[in-house]
């Protein structure tokens, strides 16, 4: 358990370092040199709306390399998604500025963040599900934490070379060059990420389903057949936790730096360490929910953000750096008391033969309902006006109400309470 659990957690952490990567471009620097017709509010939203293609894509890949997953078993995923996105991040460090290749290189860039969503969207069922139909029922929600601690790394990684590049270059040298280097430097961390799951063993429930001859035929379409509302309840329980994520570390970057005047390095520092925080805490929380169970913990870090929203933009709004990083960590421990659990829970929401697609197309959803818009909906809202922007916490609260709803709509999966739900859980 152990090497498997190192191996999902590297595999997430590279990819999420690709995903991440983009996001802070992003923020800091492609809306001037992708979008550089536009007003530097328009060219921010401009970028993140190619930031928003990725998650567009992932419920796509989530279709596509869930029925790999479901057909040929979880360990193919593992390498196919990580090869798409590690190869589609090293291309944006390559793509022409405007200034060079005109209305083409934001076309491209476009291109190559849907291909990135695309990959992103088959990892994290495949990793997830490496780990948690290996582990044991006591503590699978510990066991499947682990990929859920990747993000957190790549997060890490990703802004620690864009925050050493932006304290070590000029600003004409990182708008030049250095904001490149990322991308470039994602081919070597994919290399490294094959590698280690080159050894990896199909698992146990996958090779059963394969013996007996139950794999599903058309996984998606039993998927929509059988649980289609499960699917919507799972993606608007989790919109919550990618609103309140991306709201921290895309959104208030971005916020920081251009309406409140501080300087890019400390706004990564704020976000970076809130992040080492929360990946630090993962595996505890998901102990927790071996012990109390899924749905508590999730109804609770629900709860959590929906009381937290409006003091995290108050604190923001301060511009002191210890102000916003307490904000900022109590957003994002909200965040990990839900997502902690999540790797457990939506596995044991689906019955095995769909599990997979089921799982996977039910998460990224919750992504784009969540976090794919937030950052555009969180900077409109907050244009104009000197005091806090309460429009953005408002709008965060609401996604919150909404997915503790959901949540409470789901049944527990802990074991010996109920394995899993009925195909038409009678909750909902």
């Amino acid at each position: 358990m152990g090497r498997l659990a190192a191996a999902s957690l590297v595999g997430t952490a590279i990819e999420f370092f690709d995903f991440f990567v983009y996001g802070t471009a992003a923020a800091l620097v492609l809306g001037p040199l992708f979008f550089p017709t536009f007003s530097p509010l328009a060219g921010t939203l401009a970028a993140f709306g190619t930031f928003a293609a990725g998650f567009l894509a992932r419920p796509l890949g989530s279709v596509l390399f869930g029925h790999v997953g479901d057909r040929y078993g979880r360990r193919p995923v593992l390498f196919a998604s990580l090869l798409l996105t590690g190869c589609a991040t090293v291309a944006v460090g390559f793509v022409p500025t405007y200034a060079t290749l005109g209305v083409a290189a934001p076309a491209l860039l476009l291109t190559l963040r849907f291909l990135q969503g695309l990959g992103l969207g088959g990892e994290w069922g495949g990793a997830v599900l490496l780990t948690a139909e290996h582990a044991p029922e006591n503590r699978r929600a510990l066991w499947a934490s682990f990929p859920q601690i990747g993000p957190s790394i790549g997060f890490l990684l990703a802004n620690g070379v864009m925050l050493a590049l932006t304290a070590g270059l000029s600003d004409a040298e990182f708008r030049s060059w250095g904001w490149r280097v990322p991308f470039w430097a994602a081919g070597l961390l994919a290399l490294v990420g094959l590698l280690l799951r080159s050894s990896l063993a199909e698992t146990p429930q996958f090779e059963e389903l394969s013996a007996s001859g139950r794999r599903a035929g058309a996984p998606l379409a039993e998927v929509l057949r059988d649980h289609w509302r499960l699917v919507l309840l799972t993606a608007g329980a989790l919109a919550v936790g990618y609103a309140v994520f991306y709201s921290v570390s895309t959104w208030a970057l971005a916020y920081g730096t251009e309406r409140l005047g501080v300087s890019s390095t400390v706004m990564l520092a704020c976000v970076m360490a809130a992040v080492a925080v929360m990946g630090a805490v993962t595996p505890f929380v998901a102990l927790l929910g071996d012990r109390w169970g899924r749905r508590p913990l999730c109804l609770a870090g629900c709860a959590a953000s929906a009381l937290w929203m409006f003091p995290m933009v108050a604190l923001l709004h301060t511009a002191r750096p210890p102000l916003m990083f307490l904000g900022f960590l109590g957003a994002l421990l909200a965040f990990i008391t839900m997502f902690a659990v999540i790797a457990a829970y939506l596995p044991e929401l689906y019955e095995p033969r769909v599990r997979c697609t089921g799982a996977a197309v039910g998460y990224n959803l919750g992504g784009v309902l969540g976090g794919a818009l937030t950052p555009i909906v969180a900077t409109t809202l907050s244009e104009g006006g000197s005091g806090p922007p309460w429009g953005v916490a408002a709008y965060l609260t609401l996604v919150a109400l909404v997915s503790l709803g959901c949540f409470a709509l789901l049944p527990e999966t802990l074991p010996g309470h109920a394995e899993r739900p009925a195909p038409e859980p009678a909750a909902v």
